[in-house]
């Protein structure tokens, strides 16, 4: 709803000289309007929203204080605006006398426009404030001083009345509406084994439901507790904004479960699919484990004086998680098998990766091995193609070459000297033919 404004000022000036019958016309017209929207804010006053909500709350706290002494102020406020309605009815009554006033009546109606002679009780005259509740001498006001007054009243108690409202309208709504998402998602949590006691979101979903019920009563019983003024010194009513600072932190909190919530569903709906692939994942990291291993045999019968490293076995630990993890899909424990499954995943590419390494390097002699009868056969051939094949000394080489090469156990060092020295061998035999063909050219 709108906001009334301050009342207008007074016109008259203390020290103006005796006015004329058109000029006093004048000044009763402008304090009749000024009436008039006296008036009308103070009953705008009274029938304000935020009013009425606080006077039928069971307040505390800041507010409790606060809007008790609104509420002094506002009876004072009524108090002087009466004291201000039976100054102007008198000044109309003396105007009324006769159509041409006397000099003595334009006297008498300059005193009342402009000097103080409107008369307020102590009481009245307050401030509406606990100190003022004490006997207090009557107060003398001219009727801008009475305006001044009722301006001061009523802008303290409109500043209670429109930030209580503003509260009131921005968070309890929003934390029924909070409260109502925490329900829905708490159900949700609750089908996927998400429970207090049991996993740490559902916890968390209690903290928040008390802290949301305790947040609401605060915000009901005592709204001021929840109102930041504005930092611009701005002195309107209602300068500033509740303070969402503890609904915010809740709801980012809600926020962060619902994720963790929708995780747990997600591995709900895609369980078997990853427990399939964890357990090919397993099964072929086993399967190349136990190669390494036949490898290995096979390494250390044919190779001589080779270092081959150990192969270990598969991984009991994984395997039992593994299992374990199954007995979680069965029994439908989906928040205990999403982080189960999210550190099996990243452990059984680690395992399939060490077994593919474990392989490569107990099977690294046997490649040497093949490296050097590919070497030493593309030698012989070379020789061949240009007619050295009988050659004593390369097939002296050769031959010895190969038997260490195709005889077990194999010394790596000794058959890689012996291609070598065949490799020699040739590259010297074949200088001859290579020059001889380039003469010819």
């Amino acid at each position: 709803m709108g906001v009334p404004g301050p009342f207008p000022g007074s016109p008259g000036r203390p020290d103006a000289p005796v006015p004329d019958r058109e000029e006093v016309d004048r000044a009763l017209e402008r304090l009749g309007a000024e009436y008039e929207a006296i008036e009308t804010s103070l009953l705008a006053l009274q029938d304000h929203a935020g009013r009425r909500l606080l006077e039928g709350a069971e307040l505390s706290g800041t507010t409790k204080e606060r809007w008790a002494a609104a509420e002094r102020a506002i009876t004072v406020l009524w108090s002087l605006f009466d004291a201000y309605t039976a100054a102007l009815e008198s000044a109309r009554e003396l105007r009324e006398r006769r159509r041409w006033p006397s000099a003595e009546d334009l006297a008498e109606l300059t005193e009342l426009l402009h000097g103080e002679g409107v008369t307020v009780p102590g009481a009245a005259a307050a401030d509406g404030t606990p100190e003022d509740r004490p006997a207090r001498p009557d107060e003398r006001f001219s009727l801008e001083g009475l305006v001044a007054r009722m301006n001061g009243l009523y802008a303290r108690s409109l500043d209670v009345i429109v930030a209580a409202d503003a509260v009131w309208s921005a968070l309890p709504a929003r934390i029924d509406l909070l409260s109502a998402e925490l329900q829905r998602t708490r159900s949700l949590a609750h089908s996927v084994g998400v429970r207090p006691g049991e996993h740490p979101a559902g916890d968390d979903l209690e903290r928040i439901t008390e802290e949301l019920l305790r947040l609401r009563e605060r915000v009901i019983a005592d709204p001021l507790a929840f109102w930041v003024s504005s930092s611009t010194g701005s002195s309107a009513p209602g300068g500033g904004r509740p303070d969402t600072g503890r609904y915010d932190r809740a709801a980012r909190a809600l926020e962060d479960i619902r994720r963790e919530v929708a995780a747990v569903l997600d591995v709900r709906q895609d369980a078997e699919r990853r427990l399939m692939q964890l357990r090919d994942v397993l099964s072929r990291a086993d399967r190349t484990l136990t190669e390494a291993r036949q490898a290995r045999g096979e390494v250390l019968a044919k190779i001589a004086a080779s270092e081959v490293p150990a192969v270990s076995g598969p991984s009991t630990a994984l395997h039992e998680q593994l299992a374990a993890a199954a007995d979680y899909r069965r029994r439908a424990q989906w928040h205990r098998l999403s982080p189960l499954l999210d550190s099996l995943e990243e452990r059984a590419e680690d395992e399939l990766h060490r077994a593919r390494e474990s392989l490569t390097a107990v099977t690294a002699p046997l490649a040497v091995r093949a490296e050097l009868r590919g070497r030493l056969d593309a030698y012989r051939a070379k020789v061949a193609r240009h007619g050295m094949a009988d050659d004593p000394l390369l097939t002296e080489r050769y031959d010895l070459a190969r038997r260490m090469l195709w005889s077990g156990p194999c010394d790596l060092r000794a058959a890689g000297q012996a291609v070598w020295r065949y490799q020699q061998a040739a590259a010297e035999a074949l200088v001859p033919q290579q020059l001889e063909g380039r003469g010819e050219s």
